[in-house]
């Protein structure tokens, strides 16, 4: 019988044990741990992104160096680089810019202050190579939006650099030197 009451005892305690962790397993009482994704600096969409670390290259080779001009055409402007970046016009600016090229897309409606550039104008089209190529890697940039201050993109050209590739870039830049001829 004192076994029994042994016994008793231990699965009962054991019982005790198990249900205060259910409650904690459960949420029933929650209990916030600290995690270090919570703690640390962390950047939201379309923010205004970092430096590049000094002397660093990026995986895919320079695309620029800073404070050097603007970087020079390596793509030649044949008809398969002129292809993949009408197709990546499409995908990546049209909804801006319009299939035409002129600032008319789908998006341009519900901007406000500022509409997207006609990439057909002689204003765009003057520019060299290497600054349309920034202009892609970097979009262009408002410190001074009062009116949606967390979105500092708003009403203007976002980056493209996460979205394309070096590469890609060039080829879109190859494209839109063909809308001056197809005026």
């Amino acid at each position: 019988m004192r076994l029994f009451k042994q016994l008793l005892v231990v699965f009962a305690a054991l019982a005790v044990l198990t249900a205060g962790l259910m409650i904690f397993a459960y949420d029933v009482i929650k209990i916030d741990w600290v995690v270090f994704m919570e703690i640390q600096e962390s950047f939201d969409d379309q923010e205004k992104p970092l430096a590049v670390p000094a002397r660093s290259i990026p995986v895919e080779g320079a695309a620029y160096l800073p404070g050097l001009g603007e970087p020079e055409n390596p793509v030649p402007a044949d008809g398969a680089s002129i292809a993949r970046g009408a197709q990546l016009y499409q995908t990546h600016c049209a909804m801006c810019h319009g299939a035409d090229a002129k600032g008319t897309g789908t998006v341009a409606a519900f901007l406000v202050k500022r509409k997207p550039a006609d990439l057909t104008s002689e204003a765009v089209q003057a520019k060299s190579d290497g600054s349309m190529f920034l202009t892609i890697t970097n979009g262009i940039w408002n410190p001074n939006n009062t009116l949606f201050p967390e979105a500092q993109f708003s009403g203007q050209m976002p980056p493209l650099n996460e979205n394309l590739t070096v590469r890609e870039r060039w080829d879109v830049v190859n494209y839109l030197r063909t809308l001056k001829a197809a005026q």
